[in-house]
C-alpha cells in the first residue's frame, strides 16, 4: 500500500526515522492517563485560576496523557511522551464525541480537560491550529460540528436562554452556582482551544451584569458564585480572551468588591 494511502504508516515510519526507533514503537497511537490516573487536570487548573501561561497547560497535558497502551505489553501504561508530541505534531484535526443532550461541552470540565487543539498547534512546526470537529450523536440524526459551532450552541440554548436561566434560578442557590460553573467551562474552551467567540462574554455581561435587577437577584441568592461569575469575567479579560469597554470592567471591579464586602459582613 502506498505511503500515501496509509498516514499512520508514513508518518510512523518519519518518526522511527527521525527518533532512531523501531517501526512498533513509531507506531503507538493509543495514548490515555498512567494507570488508576484520570484526567489531565487542566480542568483544576482553569476552575482554581492557578495557572499564568497556557503553556503551563500544554504541559500538564502531555505529561499527564503520554501515557501508552501497546500490544507488545497489554494491560500496562508506559510513558512515552517523545512519541506522544510526535504523534500529534502532524495531526490536521481534533475530535470529540457527544453523546448525552445532558452533558453537554459547557455542562462538565472533562471536555476541555481532554482537548489538545492548543497543543496541536504549539508542536506542528507551522504553528497551525487544528480544525476542532465535535460528532453530536445525542439524537438518531448524528451531526458533526466545529467546536467553536458547538460552544456557540452551547452558549445560546443554555447559558444565554431565558428559558435554561431562569430554571435554574428558580433553585436558587444552586442555581447560581451551576451559572458560575458554565462560565467557567466556557473560559475553559479559550484556554484550550480558543474556540469562544467575543459575544459570549459580552451577552453574558450583558445578561447578568449590566441589568441591576438581574445581578442583585444572583447577588442575594449566592454572594459566592456571583462573585466567581464576576472574577471570572474579569479573568477572560484580563487573559485576552474578551475585549469589552473599561465601563464594563469598572462596573465589574466594583461588583467584585461590593459582592466581597457582603460575604465578609461588611457593611
Amino acid at each position: 500500500e502506498p505511503l500515501e494511502m496509509n498516514f499512520v504508516r508514513k508518518h510512523a515510519s518519519q518518526q522511527a526515522a527521525d527518533m532512531g526507533i523501531n517501526l512498533r514503537q513509531a507506531a503507538t497511537r493509543v495514548f490515555s492517563n498512567a494507570s488508576g490516573s484520570y484526567a489531565s487536570n487542566v480542568n483544576l487548573a482553569v476552575e482554581n485560576s492557578t495557572w499564568e501561561e497556557e503553556s503551563e497547560l500544554q504541559d500538564m497535558y502531555l505529561t499527564r496523557k503520554s501515557f501508552a497502551f501497546t500490544s507488545d505489553s497489554p494491560g500496562t501504561m508506559e510513558q512515552n511522551r517523545q512519541i506522544f508530541e510526535g504523534a500529534l505534531k502532524t495531526a490536521d484535526v481534533t475530535f470529540q464525541n457527544l453523546d448525552s443532550s445532558e452533558i453537554s461541552l459547557t455542562d462538565v470540565s472533562h471536555y476541555f480537560d481532554s482537548d489538545p487543539t492548543k497543543v496541536v498547534s504549539r508542536l506542528r512546526k507551522d504553528g497551525k491550529t487544528p480544525t476542532a470537529y465535535i460528532a453530536d450523536t445525542t439524537t438518531a440524526n448524528a451531526q458533526v460540528r466545529t467546536l467553536s459551532e458547538t460552544v456557540r450552541l452551547d452558549a445560546r440554548t443554555k447559558l444565554l436562554n431565558p428559558k435554561w436561566y431562569e430554571g435554574m434560578l428558580n433553585h436558587g442557590y444552586e442555581g447560581v452556582r451551576e451559572l458560575s460553573k458554565r462560565l467557567v467551562n466556557t473560559m475553559g474552551w479559550s484556554a484550550t482551544a480558543g474556540a469562544v467567540d467575543n459575544w459570549v462574554y459580552e451577552d453574558t455581561n450583558t445578561t447578568f451584569i449590566q441589568d441591576e435587577a438581574m445581578r442583585q437577584r444572583l447577588m442575594n441568592l449566592n454572594p459566592h458564585s456571583f462573585r466567581k461569575v464576576v472574577s471570572t469575567l474579569l479573568e477572560v479579560n484580563g487573559r485576552g480572551y474578551w475585549e469589552t469597554s473599561e465601563s464594563n470592567l469598572q462596573l465589574l471591579r466594583e461588583l467584585y468588591q461590593e459582592v466581597e464586602d457582603r460575604i465578609e459582613g461588611i457593611e
